[in-house]
């Protein structure tokens, strides 16, 4: 179990999705949860998940009529995800800013350490999806998270992961804040 305590001024929740190529990979899958941790994200929700071509077609739903959409929506299909609900002040440009740009071979030349200038394949296989704004991250993250509101989860739990000593589960990779809502937050 591993312990930090953040002091946030206001927390900020994103979408991350780790595709089907990299959770394949057990050794870039430990890896990226290391830079997660290691960057000051918190994991508040977590789950594997095979997503099914009407999940993959709802979101990335703007970018139907685009030549690359089929090469996603199967790439997207190819395998279990690893979907997260990520903490932080600044999260979500956070989140790009680690995950690098969508091109990969500009992100091997110009952003090398970046998640995508690591483990990017393709620019359809490019390792990971982060949310844009608050609002995307809110409708991204009821696409795989429909018991789950954004503003219900701030409410609740803002005040307690600026002030109490966060906990990180290392087989779930899910964290919480105190010791008392640590046993119930480990379930996937």
């Amino acid at each position: 179990m591993l312990s930090s305590v953040l002091s946030r001024s206001s927390l900020e929740l994103t979408l991350a999705i780790l595709k089907p190529h990299v959770v394949k990979a057990s050794h870039a899958l430990e890896a990226i949860h290391r830079i997660i941790e290691n960057n000051g994200f918190v994991i508040v929700k977590s789950r594997t998940v095979r997503i099914s071509q009407q999940q993959v077609e709802q979101f990335y739903e703007e970018h139907k009529n685009k030549f690359f959409y089929n090469r996603l929506i199967t790439s997207m299909t190819s395998g279990d995800c690893e979907v997260y609900v990520l903490a932080k002040d600044n999260a979500i440009q956070d989140w790009r800013k680690l995950m690098g740009p969508t091109k990969v071979f500009q992100a091997i030349f110009s952003h090398p350490d970046s998640l995508r200038g690591m483990y990017g394949l393709t620019d359809t296989r490019n390792a990971t999806h982060g949310s844009d704004s608050m609002e995307s991250a809110a409708r991204e993250i009821s696409i795989f998270f429909p018991d789950f509101s954004v503003s219900q989860w701030l409410k609740e739990n803002e005040e307690s992961f600026q002030k109490e000593v966060i906990h990180s589960d290392q087989t779930s990779y899910i964290h919480s804040a105190g010791a008392d809502k640590f046993q119930q937050s480990t379930s996937r």
